[in-house]
């Protein structure tokens, strides 16, 4: 290329939850795609492996935001950096979360608050902070990791993914003219972290349950890049989505508790 011509424009992606499960996969497919990475998570040395790790292995460049989600100072630098104009955010994936093992009235009510507001206060500040800077700027698109429990009743987890998914449909609805596309994300079990850090047996699902990150993270970025507001991985989710609609509430509210 000349140097006369233009250079394109530098495409970055800020991943939330980004040193392990989904977010991890995240990073490292977007690093595949040549995108600058800003990278959030609360430990300080996997950040500085991740970061390590994708700039040693694609020709890229990362940032790291240390920052719990879950504390003002933490939500307000990833915020700042969103709303920045140097390297702006092309793509926001908001996927920090965690789950709780046992039913609502078993946890303490601290941290049922706390669950929920990682699943819907945090992505929704930073997606209102996303979706002002975008529209100024003509585009932009937010992944937002939900999954397939939004569309059964199971507590505050599948109460707080569906209020993602249906401000991502809204929003995408909503923003079209500005270019912007805002996703949930959708799957069902997936080989990452997220079931041993609640303690669960995941011994106990069937290997048919289980989908791997890598096919969850492309098939979102696909379906984000065709415009959808909804992304569900694998054949067996989208089955299991409709056969939630139609079955009476109790019968899946029972499969869902022994599950």
């Amino acid at each position: 290329m000349s140097s006369t011509q233009p250079q394109e424009p530098h495409r970055t992606a800020l991943v939330t939850g980004a040193t392990s499960g989904i977010g991890l996969e995240f990073a490292r497919q977007l690093a595949a795609q040549g995108r600058h990475l800003i990278l959030v998570a609360r430990d300080r040395d996997r950040l500085a492996a991740v970061a390590q790790e994708l700039e040693g292995g694609y020709a890229i460049h990362t940032e790291s935001i240390v920052a719990d989600l879950l504390d003002e100072d933490g939500q307000a630098a990833v915020q700042a950096r969103i709303e920045s104009h140097v390297d702006p955010v092309e793509l926001l994936v908001n996927n920090a979360g965690y789950g709780l093992v046992h039913s609502f009235a078993e946890n303490d009510w601290e941290h049922e608050r706390d669950h929920w507001r990682i699943h819907t206060e945090v992505p929704l500040r930073l997606s209102h902070a996303a979706l002002v800077a975008m529209r100024e700027r003509g585009g932009g698109r937010i992944v937002n990791v939900a999954s397939v429990a939004a569309f059964t009743p199971r507590g505050t987890y599948s109460a707080a993914k569906l209020a993602m998914v249906n401000f991502s449909k809204w929003a995408t609805l909503h923003h079209a003219e500005h270019g912007i596309v805002v996703t949930a994300l959708c799957p069902g079990f997936t080989r990452t972290e997220f079931h041993e850090r609640m303690g669960q047996d995941t011994k106990a699902f069937p290997r048919l349950a289980w989908l791997k990150a890598e096919d969850v993270v492309r098939q979102g970025l696909a379906d984000s890049a065709s415009g959808k507001s909804l992304s569900v991985p694998s054949l067996r989710y989208k089955a299991a989505k409709v056969a939630a609609a139609v079955l009476p509430a109790r019968t899946v509210e029972r499969l869902v508790r022994r599950s």
